[in-house]
């Protein structure tokens, strides 16, 4: 059963995120892939969001680069958790991104992890943290995955 929905901006941040998708099928975590611009795809982003929680999503990590407004837009509309990833870009690195994620208004909450490959990796691991509230078996599969980072 898909638990997690990965939502990116544009095909083109798929190199920055992909080691997110091996952890999650290393945790066993079932996910489903989404790409939607919060600009260019508007009312099909609004129409496939609100549809999450009734299939059992239960977090949605959102990357974007540049303006970055897609975690936000969809924390809007949900009531599940939201983490964004910022992602790089040229002109500025990933920070306006990151900027933009933080940035956010009072009730809208978004969770936001570091720029890039690595922020990919924290969302996994809070998203997988959330879900091992009430999961055991993913509990140890991430306890095992730490101690493993811990020792490195």
């Amino acid at each position: 059963m898909k638990k997690i929905s990965v939502i990116l901006g544009s095909k083109s941040d798929l190199p920055q995120v992909e080691g997110g998708f091996m952890l999650l099928d290393d945790f066993k975590i079932g996910y489903e892939l989404k790409i939607l611009s919060a600009h260019r795809n508007t009312a099909e982003l609004k129409r496939y969001v609100k549809g999450l929680e009734r299939r059992g999503i239960r977090v949605v990590i959102a990357c974007a680069g540049l303006s970055a407004a897609l975690p936000g837009v969809v924390s809007s509309y949900i009531s599940i958790p939201v983490i964004g990833v910022p992602l790089y870009s040229k002109a500025f690195k990933g920070i306006d991104s990151l900027l933009s994620i933080l940035q956010m208004p009072k009730g809208i909450p978004v969770a936001a992890v570091t720029v890039g490959s690595s922020g990919m990796i924290n969302a996994v691991l809070l998203a997988a943290t959330i879900l091992a509230l009430s999961d055991r078996k993913l509990k140890a599969r991430i306890k095992r995955y730490r101690g493993v980072i811990k020792n490195k």
